[in-house]
């Protein structure tokens, strides 16, 4: 009996393990079938009592949520224990059927069961935390900051600017004259070497670079306010058109700063075209300071023009008078020669004692042979033999005497001051240097000539293109370009400071 009601208490607890292995299954599958989610009125997991392990001892009653079981009394009556552990089965397999219905619904039940299963549910199980919903936004102080900062540094000063430019403002027109620098010469192998110039890197200045760089320069400056008071025309809107205008008393340097203003200079160096564009406050003005840019830039061309002529000219004016100074020199050095030696050519004066030489020669020789007749046919005694005797000696002491001339210094002899070889080289060498400074001269005198015809044929000269225009509308200040670009650029500074604000906000 004893066996019999142990044997049966045994199959009544693995029974009920059973069913609780058969309810987490379930519960398993309904979690798995509905992606994850609990369903409505489930107990959680983590309030389930875990199976006590097989023992020895009978096995306790398991207690399910919303059943209560009394404790079993021991009997020894086996019809007793094995209806007891059929009493015991019947509740849990009921419980267990129930959960496996309640895994199967899907997640939509009504919300009438919830109730149920929270009554279902142990007492002690942990309630879930529920965060306090967030509540309306409200502006912070920095953000009160930020909106007054953007009124202050970028609004008001845009309205500002919009306001001034449309009612403070002056009108402004303006004059516009395109000139270039022209010469006589055609172009030819010039341009071509310019262009391999600046293509090996040389560069020169032309005469447009310097009329580019001279029209913003303080010498135009004040040639234009010698014909023109602009101090008086610039400053008429001073101080209502502030932004726009030159104070009365401003120096020559606040002049030139305005005038780089007022006055735009566009330069092309590929062809040489200057186009200016001068602002005033009455088209008349305009035009009139352009006209007079254009005719002092002429004046500036043609001085160069002159002054490149000139330096021309001066060159080949100096070498003229250098070979005349030198050819003077020469002929005083030749006219001192033929006073001192008192011979006017010695070449030819050589040539004349050369002459005297050859005929005493030849009437020696025709003394000798006189001589030797009269031997012939006369005795010693002869006057004829004595007298030619005589005359024999006479012709060769003349003879040695033109020669003892022509190197002696000696005035006694009949020679000159100097011997004849030192004469004739000084001759010689007098008669280079006069020959040579006379083809100096002429070469000065053809040089000269040419640089007059090359200064006439590279005389520069001013074309103007576009001539000096009168405006009949105000095109300046371009109020709707300004107003954007100040609202722009006044965005853009906001924008910078508030990013630095907030950056150094976030690191502190």
């Amino acid at each position: 009996m004893t066996n019999r009601s142990s044997a049966a208490e045994d199959e009544a607890a693995k029974e009920d393990r059973a069913g609780n292995s058969d309810d987490q299954n379930a519960s398993g599958e309904s979690s798995s079938g509905s992606g994850g989610d609990k369903p409505e009125g489930a107990v959680p997991f983590s309030t389930r009592r875990r199976p006590e392990p097989e023992s020895a001892e009978p096995a306790a009653p398991v207690r399910r949520p919303g059943s209560v079981q009394k404790p079993r009394q021991a009997t020894a009556n086996p019809k007793a224990a094995g209806s007891a552990a059929k009493a015991a089965r019947a509740p849990a397999k009921g419980a267990a059927a129930a959960r496996q219905s309640a895994a199967a619904k899907p997640a939509a039940q009504p919300a009438a069961q919830k109730p149920q299963a929270q009554a279902q549910a142990p007492a002690d199980a942990p309630k879930p935390e529920v965060r306090p919903v967030a509540g309306p936004a409200t502006l912070k102080k920095r953000h009160w900051g930020l909106i007054t900062s953007f009124l202050f540094l970028a609004v008001i000063p845009f309205v500002a600017t919009v306001g001034y430019l449309f009612t403070v403002a002056e009108d402004q027109y303006h004059s516009v004259a395109g000139f270039t620098v022209r010469s006589q010469e055609q172009a030819g192998a010039n341009e071509i070497l310019g262009g391999l110039a600046d293509f090996a890197g040389a560069s020169t200045a032309s005469d447009s670079d310097i009329l580019y760089e001279f029209i913003q320069s303080q010498e135009m400056v004040q040639s234009v306010n010698d014909a023109i008071d602009l101090r008086a025309h610039y400053s008429q809107y001073w101080p209502n058109d502030w932004v726009f205008s030159i104070w009365g008393d401003a120096t020559q340097e606040d002049l030139i700063w305005y005038w780089n203003r007022m006055v735009g200079v566009s330069y092309d160096s590929s062809t040489g075209l200057i186009e200016i564009q001068v602002k005033a406050f009455d088209p008349q003005t305009a035009r009139e300071i352009s006209r007079e840019i254009v005719s002092i830039s002429q004046s500036r061309i043609n001085e160069l023009n002159l002054q490149a002529r000139e330096d021309a000219m001066r060159y080949a004016q100096d070498d003229l008078e250098e070979s005349v100074e030198l050819l003077k020199n020469a002929r005083e050095a030749i006219t001192e020669f033929r006073t001192r030696s008192q011979i006017v050519d010695p070449e030819t004066d050589i040539q004349t004692r050369m002459g005297v030489m050859t005929s005493l020669q030849q009437q020696l020789a025709s003394t000798l042979v006189e001589y030797d007749l009269l031997r012939g046919t006369s005795s010693d005694n002869d006057p004829r033999i004595t007298e030619a005797q005589k005359r024999i000696e006479v012709i060769r002491d003349r003879i040695a005497i033109e020669r003892r001339n022509f190197a002696s210094s000696s005035t006694e002899t009949g020679g000159v001051s100097q011997d004849y070889p030192s004469l004739i080289s000084e001759f010689e060498r007098m008669t280079v240097d006069r020959e040579y400074a006379e083809q100096s001269y002429f070469a000065a005198l053809t040089a000269l000539e040419s640089a007059r015809d090359e200064a006439n044929r590279q005389s520069r000269y001013l074309a103007t293109y576009i001539k000096p225009t009168l405006a009949e509308a105000s095109e300046y200040p371009q109020r709707l370009v300004l107003s954007g670009l100040a609202g722009l650029f006044l965005l853009l500074f906001w924008s910078i400071l508030a990013l630095i604000y907030y950056s150094i906000r976030d690191r502190s």
